[in-house]
């Protein structure tokens, strides 16, 4: 059975830092973690299949990034992606989400593109080797968008 659960640092602390990171170090983020931040991870049968951390909210831009990693595909359903987003876009009010993609990530480029985001590949954004894209989705694009569920 797939389970959504949620930490954050007055939540659930020590879910809430397994989650950092799990994340943290999947994405090569060099231990550095980030600040002060939300976490959802999606569990079955006790085993995390993924985990995604909303940080870097702006409240006076209503901006938000999310990172994310899995150790399974199985974990992006559309009711997770639909719970990330009314998260996002209901709960705190963003009216744009973004999120920093490897060059070499494809399999999250098409599942983004898919979901409605505009990317912008930055040049060296992950260094002097690598380009990484900037994804971006919209409210409006979320609400518009094939996959949301109202």
């Amino acid at each position: 059975m797939i389970e959504i659960m949620w930490g954050g640092s007055a939540l659930n602390p020590e879910l809430h830092d397994a989650m950092v990171s799990y994340v943290d170090e999947r994405i090569g983020n060099s231990g550095r973690g980030f600040g002060h931040c939300k976490t959802m991870g999606v569990f079955e049968n006790g085993n995390v299949l993924g985990v995604i951390v909303f940080h870097n909210w702006n409240p006076e831009s209503q901006v938000i990034e999310i990172s994310a990693a899995a150790d399974s595909p199985r974990w992006l359903r559309p009711t997770v992606l639909n719970r990330i987003f009314r998260y996002a876009f209901d709960d705190i009010g963003c009216q744009l989400v973004v999120a920093r993609i490897s060059e070499d990530n494809e399999h999250t480029q098409r599942i983004f593109r898919r979901y409605g985001f505009q990317r912008y590949l930055i040049p060296r954004l992950r260094g002097r080797d690598e380009d990484e894209w900037i994804f971006t989705l919209t409210d409006d694009a979320w609400r518009g968008g094939k996959f949301h569920r109202g």
